[in-house]
């Protein structure tokens, strides 16, 4: 159905003249005249009557004009919905906890006038295709880990490097010292049960156990970092890597340590990907704050040769 032809009939409705609806919609009587009957013809109804004051609803036109009302106003929606600047910037940060979280609520700090709508998708595949399909506008990854390419129609920007932190349990050998080196770290248990099989951390932790000499475990359940940190505070032989951007919380009793990493400073490389067409107004003041805020990250920090490979 022509939207343009039910927006000619609903304002000859309401004029109640052709000549009339013609001065208002800005076209000739000719035109509206062509329009009508092309209706009339998609409906198979005679819409309007002639009369000496100019044209009345037939009983048929007095029942579609509700309707016709409801699609011009749902065609005004509709676009409406992808006006730039109508709608939310709608940004993944995978979780509430992390170095993501805390810059977007850092940027919705600085830019209240800005709606944003934030979600969390775990896997890397997941964000990339609401990225393609426009359900996001943006979202932090690490790129491109190898087995992991990004698509050529998504761009990626590096924003932020996180410094890694030991964190420990009051028992450990480890909790009582100001900083550990990383190669230092060899020989000891780390213990990451959140680690999902194919993901970018994965990747980066693969990559940081091998060039180092770490042990790092993702075995048994994952129950959540509650659990996480009740294990690493019970457990002397226990320790796990965390953000330093990592906002969690426990209990005065667990006595956990947060112990910084250095000779290097392992850092975590989050990046912002999107679309190379996304229009939204909101993404250049995004990256410009984002790269305001990235500093000049820790010197002689280690990244994976990937993520090197991705920065030049």
């Amino acid at each position: 159905m022509d939207l343009e032809a039910v927006r000619t009939y609903v304002a000859v409705a309401e004029a109640g003249q052709f000549q009339k609806a013609a001065t208002d919609l800005a076209i000739t009587q000719q035109a509206v005249s062509k329009r009508i009957a092309g209706l009339e013809r998609d409906l198979g109804a005679r819409l309007f009557t002639r009369t000496p004051r100019g044209a009345e609803p037939t009983v048929d036109g007095q029942a579609f004009l509700p309707h016709a009302r409801e699609l011009l106003r749902a065609a005004d929606r509709a676009a409406a919905s992808v006006r730039p600047g109508s709608r939310p910037l709608r940004v993944d940060v995978i979780n509430s906890r992390g170095a993501a979280s805390r810059l977007m609520r850092a940027f919705h700090r600085a830019h209240p006038g800005v709606e944003l709508d934030i979600v969390m998708l775990l896997d890397i595949e997941s964000a990339v295709a609401a990225l393609r399909s426009g359900a996001i506008d943006a979202s932090f990854r690490a790129v491109a880990a190898p087995g992991l390419p990004l698509p050529e129609d998504l761009t990626a920007t590096r924003v932020v490097d996180e410094p890694l932190d030991l964190l420990t349990g009051p028992g450990h050998a480890l909790a009582a010292a100001r900083s550990v080196r990383l190669a230092d770290l060899a020989g000891h248990r780390i213990w990451m049960p959140g680690i999902l099989p194919g993901s970018e951390w994965g990747a980066y932790y693969e990559a940081l156990a091998a060039e180092f000499g770490l042990t790092i475990e993702s075995t048994g359940p994952n129950f959540g970092s509650d659990a996480l940190l009740d294990t690493i505070a019970d457990t002397p032989a226990l320790a796990t890597f965390m953000g330093e951007d990592t906002r969690l919380v426990w209990p005065t009793t667990h006595g956990l340590r947060r112990v910084p990493i250095t000779d290097p400073v392992p850092v975590y490389p989050h990046s912002l990907l999107q679309h190379r067409d996304n229009p939204h107004p909101a993404l250049p003041a995004l990256h410009a704050h984002l790269a305001a805020a990235a500093g000049s990250g820790a010197p002689g920090a280690w990244v994976p040769a990937w993520a090197e490979a991705r920065a030049r």
